[in-house]
């Protein structure tokens, strides 16, 4: 039996926000009509926003224009004092029915390890045809699915070590 190695992990520390702050001035900009938005909280167990997490994102598009495994280079977005982020996807990227709209990952103070998650759009209507999303226990699907609030503006929060925790994925 061959066994596999095990690589160490750091946690993102307690003041991540301090250092990180500088580096994400273009995160606030407004997105032009042709993107969809996709904006939400962060929430740790007890509740409360996270207010220094950062979400890195990329969409599925690019994950196969690069031609490997989901690569995150579409953007990284910080929370803010009230623990909300925002992503603006271009609408023009194309994707398959039923797949997600952002796959991305969480780095926060407390969480040893980044975790992976995706969103998906309510309103696609291949949605429960998503072959990542039938992985996904039936009442666990909805902490992965985006409430539309406006036309092409979407709602979806994270939320951390809950009995509604968001699901995250173990990518091998």
């Amino acid at each position: 039996m061959q066994r596999r190695s095990i690589t160490s992990s750091q946690t993102v520390g307690p003041f991540p926000h301090e250092s990180w702050r500088w580096s994400f001035e273009a995160a606030s900009a407004s997105a032009p009509d042709s993107q969809l938005i996709i904006r939400g909280t962060v929430y740790d167990g007890a509740g409360q926003p996270i207010d220094d997490a950062v979400l890195e994102a990329w969409t599925p598009a690019t994950a196969i224009a690069e031609g490997t495994r989901a690569v995150p280079a579409f953007r990284r977005v910080p929370t803010d004092a009230r623990g909300q982020f925002r992503f603006a996807p271009t609408a023009s990227a194309p994707r398959d029915a039923g797949e997600p709209a952002l796959y991305l990952t969480l780095f926060a103070r407390g969480v040893v390890k980044h975790q992976f998650t995706a969103v998906f759009l309510e309103d696609d209507a291949n949605v429960m045809h998503s072959s990542l999303l039938q992985q996904v226990p039936q009442a666990r699907r909805a902490t992965l699915i985006a409430r539309k609030t406006a036309p092409r503006e979407y709602e979806w929060d994270i939320w951390l070590q809950t009995d509604g925790e968001t699901v995250f994925f173990d990518y091998r």
